[in-house]
């Protein structure tokens, strides 16, 4: 992923997880970087590669200096143990926020781990909460940092140099130290931090339209939407009659082990573009989350003509799980591969087209100017893929 060259080694991390870290502060760094091509390893103390991170969603005040309200956010598969981190393979550390660096800085092989990443100089970067883990660890001390407006007393005690922030996404980044006050920082926050492992972004400026509507998948709106802007890209993100400013609830959906899917409410998405003044011809490429949102967005005669538009442009179009239904109702699927969520294969194969098996779950097909995921568990190759389509190149 990430248009490697040649025989460069790949960059690899350490992503530091807990039950209750923020749901963005962990998903959309470990699933951009890997698009990237950056190797992450997700860890959490007592846990195995495979077990669950339960995660929060935090909902932020428009004021910086407001408690948040807090709700349960995906579920986190670890894909690495603890216990068997060898230090010198990793390059850089990533440290979400939300509740659980409260319990990881009083773990002392925490704390210790975290010492080394410091005392080496390799990258570190901690968002919202995570500052806690670098304070118990020493890893402030004389160095420049922000994080959320209550974590100044204990960084100032610790013996950072605070910086204040007037944004929930201030970045501030010391040397190897990056660190960032939320989530809504997070592409200048991933930007900073793979611009210290050596990344180099080549591109020319793209422009992305997302279309999304009320209850589109959570990961599937956010983590697109800010790993393009990490490359560069300028993204808009749209809804029917909905205007610039608006907000779309947005719904988390997780496999349970049950014959489908779980749903709960997720973040409130902010729009950034009004949807009458879009026009297909000034932007590159089109992003389609999946979600309920879909099935009601497929009956949409103003969503189908644009999406008629990209295709018979030949534009670049990327689709996760649901997002077909619209694919299916354009009526651009004829003769073309692709996967999504199972329940939609026959309207696939009754369209024209090839369906794919969604099986792995992060499956992700590419057949033309058309890239699909089975779900957002497949959006690192998925985002990786596009990239490729839009000539966006990220090298070390």
């Amino acid at each position: 992923m990430g248009n490697p060259k040649g025989e460069e080694r790949r960059r690899r991390v350490l992503l530091l997880c807990g039950d209750y870290m923020e749901d963005y502060e962990a998903m959309v760094p470990f699933q951009a970087l890997q698009a990237f091509g950056v190797s992450v390893d997700a860890v959490s103390p007592g846990k195995k590669a495979g077990d669950i991170c339960a995660t929060a969603i935090t909902i932020q005040v428009e004021s910086i200096d407001q408690a948040n309200s807090e709700s349960r956010g995906h579920n986190f598969t670890l894909n690495a143990t603890f216990d068997e981190i060898e230090f010198d393979e990793y390059d850089g550390l990533v440290i979400p926020g939300g509740r659980s660096p409260e319990h990881l800085a009083m773990n002392a092989s925490v704390v210790e781990l975290v010492r080394k990443f410091s005392d080496s100089r390799k990258p570190i970067a901690a968002i919202c909460h995570g500052q806690l883990v670098l304070a118990a660890a020493g890893a402030v001390k004389g160095r420049k940092c922000t994080a959320v407006s209550t974590m100044k007393p204990g960084l100032v005690a610790a013996g950072a140099h605070w910086v204040e922030p007037d944004t929930l996404s201030v970045c501030v980044a010391d040397d190897n130290l990056i660190t960032g006050v939320t989530y809504y920082g997070n592409p200048e926050f991933i930007g900073l931090f793979l611009k210290a492992l050596g990344g180099n972004i080549c591109a020319s400026e793209r422009r992305v339209l997302i279309i999304i509507g009320n209850y589109a998948e959570d990961y599937e709106v956010t983590v697109p939407y800010q790993t393009l802007k990490v490359l560069g890209c300028h993204v808009d993100v749209v809804c029917p009659k909905k205007k610039a400013g608006d907000t779309c609830p947005t719904a988390i959906r997780d496999l349970e082990g049950g014959q489908t899917y779980s749903e709960i409410r997720g973040h409130n998405f902010v729009l950034t573009a009004d949807f009458e003044s879009i026009d297909a011809s000034s932007y590159d490429a089109l992003v389609l989350p999946g979600g309920k949102a879909p099935e009601f967005l497929a009956l949409k005669e103003d969503v189908i003509v644009l999406v008629k538009q990209f295709m018979e442009a030949r534009k670049p179009i990327a689709s996760i799980c649901h997002g077909l239904e619209i694919l299916v109702a354009a009526g651009v699927l004829q003769g073309k591969k692709c996967t999504g969520y199972p329940g939609i294969k026959a309207r696939v194969v009754s369209s024209g087209g090839t369906f794919v098996e969604a099986d792995p779950i992060d499956r992700c097909v590419t057949d033309g100017n058309l890239v699909t995921a089975a779900a957002w568990h497949g959006q690192p190759e998925l985002i990786s893929q596009l990239m490729t389509l839009l000539d966006i190149q990220v090298s070390f």
